[in-house]
């Protein structure tokens, strides 16, 4: 059975820092590329971040870059999103998807609130 399960998320202040993990099971995880995506309330799914299989090439939305950091571990099955300067605006659902080719396996999210 094929299982995303993020963890890590919560309530921080403006300015702190959180980090994400996202276990995975069921499937050759270093097989395939990783991405975070987030879901704010009553907005669209959005890109975040994409760690690619091939050659560890990390790419990221332009409003996180510089502070957000994807990374994988494929001993352990993980992937990781280090999230530094949280701002209020990165609010939302943060959700972990596996890709290869046509295949996306999704977890069920974890909430970030940023919030003084």
């Amino acid at each position: 059975q094929v299982q995303l399960v993020e963890s890590g998320g919560g309530l921080v202040q403006p300015g702190g820092s959180l980090r994400l993990s996202c276990a995975a099971s069921g499937f050759a995880f270093s097989d395939y590329n990783m991405r975070w995506y987030r879901q704010a309330p009553g907005k669209e799914r959005e890109w975040v971040a994409s760690i690619l299989v091939a050659d560890g090439i990390t790419n990221y939305k332009d409003s996180v870059k510089g502070r957000f950091t994807i990374s994988r571990d494929n001993a352990k099955s993980t992937v990781y999103l280090q999230m530094n300067s949280l701002k209020p605006e990165d609010t939302a659902v943060y959700i972990c998807n596996a890709m290869k080719w046509t295949v996306n396996y999704w977890g069920q999210g974890t909430q970030v609130t940023v919030s003084s």
